[in-house]
């Protein structure tokens, strides 16, 4: 594996960097309120910005609005925005894993309707695949499309844990559309404009003091016979491939290496930590972890560029990236004492938010039975569900329980 660019691409980094370094002054915060309605616009600004320089949907086909250039790419802007202290799209979920989705399965007219806007920030979009008794098992959900007479669907159900709902325009949905067969079978995708009559949005605050995350309700929601997507009962290979690009998103970040790098520079600042020998081992753990990660993020990006899907080795990315995202927290605590906790700073933030990443893109206890299974050949985990119809599921598990 070679590590420095090619003539192509440090001609396409050269590039990148002279546009940010032009247009970063207007850039806005890195970091902001998403309650706020100014700094959401100000935001999708920046994202129509990018994408008119070319800097969004990299990976995207031309026709699209793209650049129609591979995965490595999509890394060198992404190591760009980090080095220029701006921010990236708004609407990563949009442009990172439901755009991809929707270039592979949608319609001809879906792709025309829905891409180019999505592209500039004009709407953005959510993710509704969680559900209160649906995360980490995410086949089990319990969200029912009914299809009517004349094609169209009516929706009921609720999804919970959803990023940017609370402004988004559409939504890609996964529901249950026949109960009567196993459970990973019955599913479809389903687009859902979140102005629909029936479709309610309540913000959830987390311990940080935000609102990032909502629940969505969904009342006999009418959905045209368009809406589908990837066709009907088809829906778990079409969700696998967003949680696909999912993995691949979290795990190529611009911000991967950020607090560290600030940590690092704060234990530099302090004289006392940085003559504490336990501090720098500390850091120097924290560091070498994420260089794993980095390393091993090379073998998905090599996989990507020789048009392969990535394995589950993505999901310990994503697992090791947020315990030593937890372990820099921590250490600032220590290393900058109470201040650390201010409100106005940027660590107290990051304490308190950090852990809910645990279970945010599947649950370190799910992503560590995937890797054990297909990754270290581990027997699986028992299960009875994989070939009974989902109506029947709860009825079997009261006989075990029973029995």
């Amino acid at each position: 594996m070679d590590l420095n660019d090619t003539p192509q691409q440090a001609s396409f980094r050269r590039q990148a960097r002279a546009w940010l370094d032009a247009q970063k002054a207007q850039a806005p915060p890195r970091s902001g309120s998403y309650e706020d309605p100014e700094y959401v616009e100000a935001r999708r600004a920046w994202q129509r910005q990018l994408a008119e320089a070319g800097l969004a949907g990299v990976t995207w086909p031309r026709e699209f609005g793209g650049q129609g250039l591979g995965p490595i790419e999509q890394v060198t802007v992404n190591q760009e925005l980090a080095r220029a202290k701006v921010p990236g799209v708004l609407d990563v979920i949009g442009i990172g894993m439901l755009g991809p989705c929707i270039i592979a399965y949608g319609t001809e007219e879906q792709k025309s309707r829905y891409l180019g806007p999505m592209l500039h920030a004009d709407e953005v979009w959510c993710q509704l695949f969680s559900e209160p008794a649906a995360g980490s098992d995410l086949a089990a959900v319990q969200t029912r499309a009914r299809r009517r007479e004349d094609g169209s669907w009516i929706l009921n159900g609720q999804k919970v844990w959803t990023t940017n709902a609370q402004f988004a325009s559409f939504g890609l949905l996964l529901a249950r559309t026949d109960p009567d067969v196993p459970k990973h079978k019955g599913l479809t995708m389903f687009i859902v404009p979140m102005d629909t009559p029936g479709v309610t949005v309540r913000g959830l605050r987390q311990i940080s003091g935000e609102a990032e995350f909502n629940e969505v309700f969904f009342d006999d929601v009418a959905l045209d016979r368009n809406a589908v997507v990837g066709g009907v009962g088809n829906g778990w290979g079409t969700a696998l491939t967003v949680l696909m690009f999912e993995r691949v998103t979290i795990g190529f970040g611009s911000d991967t290496f950020a607090s560290p790098s600030r940590l690092a520079e704060a234990v530099a600042a302090d004289p006392v930590a940085r003559a504490d020998p336990e501090v720098r081992e500390r850091l120097g753990e924290i560091i070498t972890e994420l260089l794993a990660v980095r390393f091993n993020g090379y073998r998905a990006l090599t996989a990507l560029a020789k048009g392969e899907i990535p394995g589950p080795e993505a999901g310990l990315a994503k697992v090791t990236m947020v315990n030593a995202g937890i372990a820099a927290t921590d250490l600032a605590a220590d290393v900058i004492g109470p201040d650390a906790l201010d409100p106005e700073g940027e660590w107290s933030y990051l304490i308190s938010f950090l852990p809910g990443l645990k279970s945010a893109g599947g649950t370190e206890q799910i992503l560590r039975n995937t890797i054990g299974e297909r990754v270290l050949g581990l027997p699986p985990e028992p299960r009875r569900d994989k070939s009974a119809p989902f109506s029947e599921l709860r009825a079997r598990e009261q006989e075990a329980v029973a029995g």
